[in-house]
């Protein structure tokens, strides 16, 4: 278990969208979000108070939280002194990333040395099956995007949290390390191996209630060459009933990938149901998520209601307007 409240690490971060984990925290979970620790150049601003780790601890702070996604998910040297210093003051330290901290020796020693603990979220705790494709009880919802880091699990929080106001059984299903932060529990998809990645989806999504709704935290994009091999582990393991499409329209190229472009909404629609049809027949696309954080309340308006009429699905923004469009439309499945 995780000691909560956390400080929470931006490091270097070079932009806003690489403290993305942090940023989930801070907007899914605030009360556990004691303040924000930043190095010289970074550039990403959760709007909480800077910190030292003094001030932090002074303030309640239990666990220190590596924030940070950078591309290849490693630990920078940079960061390495204030992560020892953490650990020495009393501080358990969490990470998401792909290199783990057990796998630090200066980590490990201090942790040992201070009798704090290392969490590495990314780290499958299950022997997961392969996928047999049998169809579940219960119904599922997975939200797929144009590109990473477009706002599927914004997606899915904002339409669980909106279907249990409307008493709609539901629950978030975290595939990645942020959504296991948040909630504590969930399949670290991308750490995986690729045979079973599948059968981790099933295994996340058992048998339900007919009336309970599962809200599948989606990943990476079919669009994205680094990427797409885990959006397909979720279409086909999800089996998904209704699928929801999510887009950030301000962008000039996919994340990552500065010579390849952002596929339309309809390329998305027109690639994903019929892969999503393979393991579920009746699967339906019910609406549409748009991130709008880099526009105006008034373009955000306007081009919410061009995306509508142009594709005849309900179109928010979850977090800005909140989901309860989403969820009526489920009512179609």
């Amino acid at each position: 278990m995780i000691h909560t409240p956390y400080l929470l690490f931006l490091g270097d971060a070079p932009d806003s969208l690489a403290a993305k984990v942090a940023q989930g925290i801070k907007d899914w979970r605030p009360e556990n979000s004691v303040g924000q620790l930043r190095l010289q150049g970074c550039k990403a601003d959760l709007g909480l108070t800077d910190m030292t780790l003094a001030e932090a601890k002074a303030a309640g702070a239990k666990t220190l939280v590596i924030g940070v996604a950078n591309r290849g998910g490693v630990i920078s040297p940079s960061w390495k002194a204030v992560l020892i210093e953490a650990l020495e003051m009393g501080y358990d330290l969490a990470s998401g990333l792909h290199n783990l901290l057990r796998d630090e020796p200066d980590l490990v020693a201090a942790a040992e040395a201070a009798g704090a603990t290392l969490h590495d979220v990314r780290v499958p705790s299950v022997d997961y099956p392969i996928a047999n494709g049998i169809k579940r009880t219960g119904k599922r919802c997975l939200a797929v995007g144009t590109d990473c880091s477009v706002g599927k699990m914004y997606t899915g929080l904002a339409m669980d949290a909106a279907a249990q106001k409307m008493g709609v059984k539901s629950t978030f299903r975290p595939t990645g390390q942020t959504g296991i932060l948040i909630t504590g529990q969930g399949v670290p998809l991308d750490a995986v191996v690729a045979d079973f990645m599948a059968g981790a989806v099933e295994y996340l999504t058992p048998d339900n209630d007919d009336d309970h709704w599962d809200m599948i935290e989606g990943q990476g994009s079919l669009f994205h060459v680094s990427y797409s091999g885990v959006t397909m582990a979720l279409i086909h393991g999800g089996q998904p009933d209704a699928i929801v499409l999510c887009h950030e329209p301000t962008r000039e190229h996919m994340r990552g990938l500065p010579t390849y472009s952002l596929p339309t909404l309809e390329a998305l629609r027109d690639m994903a149901l019929p892969l999503a049809k393979v393991a579920n027949p009746d699967c339906k696309i019910i609406g549409i998520s748009i991130n709008t954080q880099h526009m105006s309340e008034e373009e955000a308006i306007v081009y919410l209601k061009e995306v509508e009429d142009r594709m005849g699905l309900p179109t928010v923004d979850p977090y800005r307007q909140g989901a309860e469009r989403l969820v009526e439309a489920l009512a179609v499945i």
